[in-house]
């Protein structure tokens, strides 16, 4: 956190790789100055370099403390916040803060600190891709954004759910998720869950939570990752169908923890799906889909899947004749459809080990002889085809959607 006479030393010193001063006009109560589109690219650099921040409220050229009138502060706030999610792709988290420094007349006068960290994404803004180079931002070259993609994304030496998450904090994890993990309890936290990869060092020494380690302890993943939970629906009839009404028996937004999401998802689909009960030998009830295979289906859906996609999030629909799963991301590594029941790959290594260690939910509708939610010997594909199989005689299948997604379908028993 930057002390306030550390403030008024670097804006004595003026405007640098990480800060940038903006004077702040109005129209009415309407902020006129600067505008919209300017603002976007210099808080998207400053994302798509390592973090900057913004001070709303000084004069860049002369360096003067001008200040913002108290009764104006809500609308510079919901300013920037508006620019954040509406003129930047995909849209950035700040942190937004008012801090009283003095004039040169030795008033005290509120400004408005904008914190912007290093992105685990790269961000487009209405000039373009930007990044920050001294006090002034440059559009990319082919060149660089090639490069800075592949940084930032699963091509990187340092795998994406091992970066520190930068706008995290360890206070941000709850020790009631990551004590399940502890195999230990002579270590601090600290050391022991960067040995466990929950935790690194960021790029200045601090210790920050991992994108594994927001997505296994932290009560809710999409403060940093906002499209980390499965979105389930169930379907009336075999097609979507917006006409008819209601089209839609049930929907949620499966969120929290990934087991959390694994445990949701599966009851999501017990209770949607149909159970057929037949009497040839007495009563056999006979149900859509093996739960078993269902479980592993979602279990690989939430430890494989690209998380370095922005804007993706995992599909669960539910039709009268048919379970679709889309799970952001391409096959992991050099896996082809064929070879997924007999190739085990993980594009996740930390996410997956942390699964291995979860329990199996203790749950009526689900019977496996597995007791952790991972298994890292391979099995999960080939208890999906062949249980799938077994109730209703249609294989599932995998395909890959738009290239970008892998899409498993299991098919309902025919009634």
């Amino acid at each position: 956190m930057v002390q306030t006479p550390d403030l008024i030393d670097k804006i004595r010193l003026g405007e640098s790789t990480f800060l940038e001063l903006k004077e702040v006009r109005f129209a009415g109560s309407r902020v006129s100055s600067p505008s919209r589109d300017s603002m976007a690219d210099e808080l998207a650099a400053f994302s798509n370099g390592s973090g900057g921040i913004c001070l709303l409220g000084v004069e860049d050229a002369s360096r003067e403390i001008l200040g913002i009138p108290t009764e104006h502060l809500p609308a510079v706030e919901s300013f920037i916040r508006e620019i954040c999610n509406d003129s930047i792709t995909p849209p950035i988290i700040p942190v937004i803060d008012f801090v009283w420094l003095p004039t040169a007349a030795r008033e005290n006068v509120p400004i408005v600190k904008v914190d912007i960290p290093k992105s685990l994404f790269v961000h487009q803004s209405p000039g373009g891709y930007l990044y920050r180079i001294g006090s002034s931002k440059r559009r990319m070259s082919p060149e660089y954004l090639a490069r800075l993609l592949q940084q930032r994304s699963r091509s990187r030496i340092v795998a994406f759910d091992e970066q520190p998450v930068s706008h995290a904090s360890l206070e941000d994890l709850a020790p009631e998720l990551y004590n399940q993990f502890r195999t230990s309890r002579t270590d601090d936290s600290t050391n022991w869950l960067s040995k466990l990869h929950v935790a690194a060092e960021d790029e200045n020494g601090e210790m920050r939570p991992t994108v594994a380690g927001v997505l296994m302890a932290s009560q809710d993943p999409r403060s940093w990752l906002p499209n980390a939970f499965i979105q389930a629906v169930a379907y009336r009839g075999t097609e979507i169908n917006p006409g008819k009404s209601p089209y839609q028996l049930d929907a949620a937004d499966i969120v929290g923890p990934l087991d959390r999401q694994v445990d949701e998802a599966c009851h999501f689909v017990a209770k949607n799906m149909r159970v057929a009960a037949f009497k040839d030998m007495g009563r056999i009830d006979r149900p859509q889909y093996d739960m078993a295979a269902v479980f592993e289906a979602i279990v690989n859906a939430v430890a494989h899947r690209d998380y370095s996609i922005y804007g993706s999030k995992i599909r669960l629909r539910m039709f009268e004749n048919r379970l679709e799963l889309y799970s952001p991301g391409s096959i992991p590594n050099a896996m082809t459809i064929e070879s997924l029941a007999h190739v085990q790959s993980a594009r996740n290594d930390i996410v997956t080990s942390l699964l291995a260690k979860c329990p199996v939910p203790d749950r009526p509708w689900l019977t496996t002889d597995r007791r952790t939610m991972m298994d890292r010997r391979g099995e999960g594909v080939p208890v999906i085809l062949a249980n799938s199989e077994r109730l209703s005689g249609k294989t599932p299948e995998y395909r890959l959607f738009d290239e970008a997604q892998l899409m498993l379908t299991i098919y309902a028993p025919e009634d």
